[in-house]
């Protein structure tokens, strides 16, 4: 009998997992590629948020080893050529695991490498995609084959409990994502106006995100509900018979595709989609794929990798499921008294950022505040500093950038949501700007004065929509903005100190 029976159910999903580690190598390239070219800006010795600065902070703050709550590389050096080789050994090593070499050490080499940068890296690494690669990573190890060169012929199944929670993440990522903005209680979802708002309001828009706003209100609501259907219900067939998975796969794929289409969400919707690739078993590819595989293991029939020990795997599922359910009960706003004991197992997981509960814009944002930075010599005349990406100049037409994810960029739209006093990376990053932090400049458009700070600086706080397609017509803007006054008081840098001027 052959590995593809055609009268029972396979279950095989060799090709899956090949194609699955080579996907995820690309995935962490990319992920670490977006970060080297903003690490120094972000977290250098002259960044916003110094790693260097955390490390110190946590180390009073921490009773006991603080590499038990905060696991980072950057405890042994946190400089500037760590930080630069943290990110280029991520690169090489991503191009490693895409070549197939040494799948297990690569997988556990990029987990732990991108958890150190994660861990120290707030606030600019809490965004959702990156605890779902940590999670995603860390499953992968126990996924990868016992091979230093990942040859498809000779590897072994991968093991069926790990299969089941990739399974389990993308139920719970795609659940949670319609369930918790019906439990938010957010009206704009209840009523099906979300997405009235939603292509203006995102964080990073796209070109496209202007005219899909055009479109009339009752295709949005249709959208509204079409997201529902297939966030709240599609996630049952994930474990259905093998037709339904097929579906699921394709549903599930299409509606990250669509998302993809119209805004900025880095490599979050093409990492939601290769988890689909874990509801396709290998009946699913090409008979001449399957064929030629089967012939190749045939050769070998009595030889394949070895696999990890089932104790550890079981021992490592059964803390997985448990802990990850907890939090999806939680999320789901259940109050069921966990004995304590297990509710410490699950915090001790914690800081490794490995098991998670997701769930995006629980809320909608119905309307669009905006942060301009502007500088100014006299205090008179203010010029404005234009990022590479976030909206500002009026004209400017919104861009994709995905997978690509700027950070200050996104981290300026969460800002504008709420108070300086709650974000004083902000006040750094304007102090950075008034002392001509060069990293911190690079990580900026456009500046007005050429490199030299200006003698003041202000946060302006506006409220920006999209125009109307006569709007446009008429002014060729793609914005039209309102002001609403200072976002925090003008600053000056002077005997070397950042200071209020009254």
């Amino acid at each position: 009998m052959g590995i593809f029976p055609k009268n029972q159910t396979p279950s095989s999903y060799l090709i899956s997992q090949w194609l699955f580690l080579r996907l995820l190598g690309l995935v962490y390239l990319v992920a670490f590629w977006s970060l080297a070219v903003q690490v120094m800006g972000l977290f250098g010795n002259d960044g916003i948020a110094p790693i260097h600065l955390y490390i110190e902070n946590a180390a009073r703050q921490i009773h006991g080893h603080p590499f038990t709550q905060v696991p980072s590389l950057f405890w042994i050096n946190s400089s500037d050529v760590a930080l630069k080789i943290g990110c280029y050994l991520g690169i090489l090593f991503s191009i490693l695991l895409v070549a197939g070499i040494a799948p297990i050490l690569m997988c556990f080499a990029l987990w732990f490498l991108y958890l150190s940068y994660v861990s120290v890296g707030s606030p600019f690494m809490s965004f959702q995609w990156d605890i779902l690669l940590l999670e995603v990573g860390l499953l992968a190890i126990f996924l990868s084959p016992w091979q230093w060169r990942q040859n498809l012929a000779k590897q072994s199944e991968p093991p069926k409990l790990v299969l089941f929670l990739f399974q389990w993440l993308l139920f719970r990522l795609m659940f949670l994502s319609g369930a918790v903005k019906l439990l938010s209680g957010d009206e704009t979802w209840r009523n099906l106006t979300a997405l009235n708002f939603h292509y203006f309001t995102q964080p990073l828009p796209a070109w496209t995100s202007w005219f899909v706003h055009q479109l009339p209100e009752w295709m949005h609501k249709v959208g509204v509900g079409k997201m529902f259907f297939i966030e709240l219900l599609i996630p049952f067939l994930i474990l259905a018979p093998r037709p339904f998975r097929y579906a699921a796969a394709a549903i599930l794929a299409g509606l990250q595709l669509v998302i993809m289409a119209t805004g900025n969400y880095t490599f979050f919707n093409f990492l939601s989609m290769i988890l689909c690739l874990f509801l396709l078993d290998d009946l699913v590819w090409p008979k001449k794929i399957r064929n030629k595989l089967e012939q190749a293991r045939n050769l070998n029939p009595d030889y394949h990798s070895r696999s990890w020990p089932k104790p550890v795997i079981i021992g490592f599922c059964v803390i997985a499921i448990y802990v990850t359910s907890v939090q999806f009960l939680f999320r789901m706003n259940s109050k069921i008294p966990w004995p304590k004991p297990l509710i410490q197992m699950a915090q001790w997981t914690m800081p490794y950022r490995s098991f998670n509960s997701y769930g995006l814009f629980a809320v909608m944002t119905t309307e669009r505040p905006e942060i301009i930075i502007e500088g100014s010599n006299d205090g008179k005349v203010w010029q404005a500093y234009e990022f590479k990406y976030k909206p500002g100049a009026l004209n400017r037409r919104p861009v994709f950038v995905q997978p690509h994810q700027p950070r200050l960029d996104w981290q300026m739209w969460f800002a504008a949501l709420g108070n300086y006093q709650r974000n004083p990376w902000l006040v750094s990053f304007c102090q950075k700007i008034l002392t001509g932090s060069k990293p911190v400049l690079s990580l900026i458009q456009e500046d007005p004065f050429n490199g030299n700070p200006p003698r003041f600086l202000r946060a302006m706080l506006y409220h920006y929509e999209f125009t109307s397609f006569a709007e446009k017509k008429e002014t060729g803007n793609w914005w039209k903005r309102t002001q609403k006054g200072l976002y925090l008081p003008i600053l000056t840098y002077q005997n070397g100190k950042l200071a209020a001027v009254q």
